[in-house]
Parts: C-alpha cells; sequence; structure tokens
C-alpha cells in the first residue's frame, strides 16, 4: 500500500534530491528484510584466491610501472568520513566510570607510555595552557581524567570528536603525521602517473569538510618538494539522496520533530562517489591502514603487485571482447575465453555446456564487459568483519564475493561452518578498473546487487528506531564486478581500531 506523506515530507524529499517511489521502497524493505545470500563455499588459496610465485614479481610489478608510463589516469580513493570516537571508548568510559587507574589495564597502559604517541607535544601543550601544569605533573597528581578530558572534548584538542583522518598518528623528526598525509606519501610511491602527478580522493563529512581542506593547505607544497610530485587533491561527501529513511519498530516512518528522521546509508553510498570518479584505475584503502615510512616498502610493493595483477587480467579480458565483436572466432577460442572466465575471474556456470555457440558468445561478451576489481586477501587472525567466498547470484552463476557475516544464515550449521572455517580476512586493498575496453565508464550504479543491504537496530535521543544500510562499498555495491582475490601479507594490514593500537611496532617511527 501507498505510504502517505506531508506536503512538508515530499518538500523534503525534493530538497534531499529523493523521491517518494524510493522512499516507499526502503519503507516495504524494512517489512520484508533482506534474503540471505546464499554460499557455495569459502574462498582460499588456489581455490579462489591467487597466491603469485615470487618468480612472477617482476612481471606484475613491471606490467604496472609500464602502465604508470603510457599516459593512464589513476586516483587513490580513501573513505575518510568516519569519526574516531570509537578509537576512545575504553577512554571516553573511564572519564565516565569511577574506577581507579589500577583497575583499568588498557587506561593504565595509555599512561604508561603516552610519550609515544605522536599527538603527545600537542596534548602536553594543551595541559599546560588549561592547567598550568604538564602532562606528567598532572599523572603525578592522579589527575588522569583532567588530561582525557583535555585530549578527547572539545575544550582542548577535541581528539574524541574528529575523525581518524585529521588525529596524528605517527611521530618523525620534521613533523608529526596524520593518516591523511601518510596516504599523499603512499600515494606517490605506487600511484604516480607519467606527468608526476598524484591524484587523491578522500570522502569526509560535511562538518569537517573545512578541517581536511586547511590540512591539506598548510602541508601540500612540502610534501610535492619532498617528494618531487604534484598533488592532486580533491573531497567529496556522502550524497543527501542516498540517505535513508528511518522507522519505528512498527515500520512506520519515524520523525523528528515535524520532519521524516533519515540516516547515512553506510559506505555503500560511497559507489556513488565512486561513481564520479573517471580515471583507468583506481586503489580503494580505508584512512587508518597506513604505516610509518620505514614499512612502507611492503605496502607499496604489494600495491604494484595487485595493480599489475589488474593490468594483466584487463589485458586479456579487452583482447578477448576485441575477438568477440570482431565475428571471426573458432570454437576453440570460444572454449579458451570461457575456460578464462571459470579458472582466473573464478565465474562458474554449470549450464554454459549446454549452450550453442551463439548464446555462448553473448554470455561471455555479457560476464566480461564489467568493472574489474583485484582484492587483496590477509589469512584471518580472527578480525572482525568480511571476508572471500564463493556465492550463488540470481542468475544461477557462482562467482567471488566479499561477504559479512549478516549476509550470511548462520543459524544454518552449513552456512554457518562454512563462514566460520573461512581462511582468509577482507583488509580493503582493491585496486579496480572502472573503464570497459572501448575506454567508457562503466555507470557503476548498475552494477549494485539491491538486495544486499541490511537493517539495523539504533537510537535517536532514548527512542529506539531501525536504520536501513545500503549493500557495502566493497560488498553488494560491487556484487556484479568481477572480482579476483590475491593473497597479501599480514603486514599490509595495520589499521587503528583503538588508541593504544598506536603503539603497535607497526606504527611506531623508532620501534
Amino acid at each position: 500500500m501507498h505510504q502517505i506523506f506531508t506536503d512538508r515530507d515530499l518538500e523534503q524529499f525534493k530538497v534531499m534530491g529523493v523521491d517518494v517511489a524510493s522512499v516507499d521502497d526502503q519503507i516495504n524493505r524494512f517489512k520484508t528484510g533482506f534474503p540471505y545470500l546464499e554460499i557455495a563455499n569459502f574462498a582460499t588459496n588456489g581455490k579462489g584466491i591467487s597466491v603469485v610465485e615470487a618468480s612472477d614479481y617482476d612481471k606484475y610489478i613491471t606490467a604496472w610501472d609500464e602502465y604508470c608510463k603510457s599516459g593512464h589516469s589513476i586516483i587513490k580513493f580513501v573513505p575518510a568520513s568516519g569519526a574516531a570516537s570509537r578509537m576512545f571508548k575504553d577512554l571516553f568510559e573511564f572519564i565516565q566510570g569511577r574506577s581507579d587507574l589500577s583497575d583499568n589495564d588498557f587506561v593504565r597502559f595509555f599512561f604508561d607510555n603516552i610519550q609515544k604517541f605522536a599527538f603527545f607535544e600537542d596534548l602536553n601543550a594543551a595541559c599546560v595552557t588549561k592547567k598550568g601544569l604538564d602532562v606528567k605533573s598532572l599523572i603525578h597528581n592522579k589527575q588522569y581524567k583532567d588530561i582525557l578530558e583535555i585530549f578527547l572534548l572539545k575544550d582542548g584538542l577535541n581528539y574524541g570528536g574528529l575523525p581518524k583522518g585529521l588525529l596524528k598518528f605517527h611521530s618523525y623528526e620534521n613533523r608529526n603525521r596524520t593518516p591523511v598525509e601518510e596516504h599523499l606519501v603512499e600515494g606517490s610511491q605506487y600511484a604516480k602517473s607519467a606527468d608526476g602527478e598524484v591524484v587523491l580522493h578522500f570522502t569526509v563529512s560535511p562538518e569537517h569538510r573545512s578541517l581536511f581542506q586547511d590540512l591539506i593547505n598548510v602541508v601540500l607544497v612540502d610534501y610535492e618538494k619532498a617528494l618531487n610530485v604534484k598533488f592532486n587533491v580533491s573531497f567529496s561527501e556522502q550524497k543527501k539522496k542516498t540517505d535513508t529513511i528511518a522507522v519505528d519498530k512498527d515500520n512506520l516512518p519515524f520523525r523528528d520533530g515535524q520532519n521524516l528522521l533519515f540516516r547515512p546509508g553506510g559506505h555503500g553510498a560511497l559507489i556513488e562517489n565512486l561513481n564520479d570518479l573517471s580515471s583507468d584505475v583506481i586503489f580503494i584503502k580505508n584512512i587508518d591502514n597506513v604505516v610509518p615510512d620505514k614499512f612502507k616498502q611492503e605496502e607499496t610493493f604489494y600495491k604494484k603487485l595487485l595493480a599489475g595483477y589488474l593490468v594483466d587480467i584487463q589485458t586479456r579480458v579487452f583482447r578477448y571482447l576485441e575477438l568477440i565483436d570482431s565475428g571471426v572466432y573458432s570454437r576453440e577460442e570460444l572454449l579458451e575465453i570461457l575456460y578464462f572466465l571459470q579458472d582466473e575471474l573464478n565465474v562458474k556456470n554449470p549450464d554454459t555446456k549446454y549452450l550453442e555457440d551463439a548464446e555462448l558468445v553473448l554470455y561471455l561478451q555479457r560476464k566480461l564487459n564489467r568493472p574489474i576489481r583485484v582484492c587483496g586477501m590477509v589469512k584471518n587472525v580472527g578480525e572482525a568483519g568480511g571476508g572471500p567466498f564463493f556465492a550463488v547470484n540470481a542468475d544461477g552463476t557462482v562467482s567471488l564475493q566479499i561477504l559479512e557475516s549478516s549476509q550470511i544464515d548462520l543459524s544454518d550449521p552449513v552456512k554457518k561452518d562454512l563462514f566460520t572455517s573461512g581462511t582468509h580476512f577482507n583488509p580493503v586493498d582493491i585496486v579496480c578498473a572502472v573503464k570497459d575496453y572501448k575506454g567508457e565508464k562503466f555507470n557503476l550504479i548498475d552494477y549494485i546487487d539491491i538486495n544486499t543491504g541490511f537493517i539495523s537496530e539504533k537510537t535517536k535521543e532514548g527512542r529506539a528506531l531501525k536504520a536501513l544500510e545500503l549493500p557495502g562499498l566493497w560488498n553488494g555495491a560491487m556484487s556484479d564486478w568481477n572480482t579476483v582475490f590475491v593473497e597479501v601479507p599480514l603486514g599490509t594490514f595495520n589499521p587503528v581500531k583503538s588508541v593504544n593500537d598506536l603503539l603497535r611496532k607497526e606504527h611506531l617511527s623508532n620501534a
């Protein structure tokens, strides 16, 4: 039944750029839920995940270096809108609680090592300004909560209210660096075009965009001189039209005052931002997965390896599509293309053996002519999050997908066993090719599986609500891409989930 909205609601939709039908669809989705994905198996080494032999390293590194020199456009895409508040969850709880430092191992470890953090000098100066005492003196006086309030709250450094990208992560002699700066340096090492330009695009929240821009304005010239490159840095925000409506427990629209409540649709909304970019190759990496310079060599090597692997795959895809376009091919050549699709791209369909040549050609053309992504996968060491699986698609084919636990029916013992038996984890280490063999950019919106979102429970000022998450950026939003998994070392995955992660040797420049 059609949802009736007020004139005020319709005006709100107009301002946001959404239509009534899409809001109706969202409300109906709350009622019907999302179907679980059918998984055929987990991907592992030799079965869905490629392991590059050392003897092939030069082949792929050279392929990427040559690609960069040949006039192709390259961009590094970094989702950076996430707030850092979860990094400081334990510190906030300590401030609000009554426990003594001796009762909290996490907070005690933080204070025992406080001088090792890249933000220590800023914190120390702020403490002197606010309290007339330095950090060492405040610790001696057991004024731990005073230090944390200056560190986390708006009247101090406001680290609890800033995005991760703007926090000082790593210490250097000349200037301590934020993740944004580390991404600049990292990008210069593997995403530099033939003319020496390095293009980066950060997705940010509206309230922090000016702070990101201010940082870039301050540091860019110095990094360009030091690295002998020209940076092209741009920003975008999640589009308001991708916000999703919230509902109450009865699946009726949730109102905040007189207005309907819409919420950001999760990182899946960023497929719109990615779709606005028109480079030949796009690297995707999360904002907090960065390391100091002393550890960047391994990062750079495997980024180039993944990119070279992508170039190799794309070259063969283009050659096969051009052959099909020519109309001059043999049965043997069609079988060669089919085996490539099955063995290299891991797109399997048992019904292909029943297809006549003309039908087989159309099938091969449809499956080959899609965006391509090569995704690094690391061995699973207990990280929460998505992993590599073989999934059954709506058309009956089986292909590689990055799946989250919410997409799998874990009440089914067989599916749960497949999920828990997975050997690898998704570190969000992705290289994408988003143009077809004729040089035209794919419309990435056409390759989303809309059935892969999920519903979460939230609150607004103490009132319970249900929120709709769009298909995740590297999950359902890229469901219909050609996907290749390549194993990369665990050393390339160094996210900062809590502030004390910055004390791991991978984040200490002098470790």
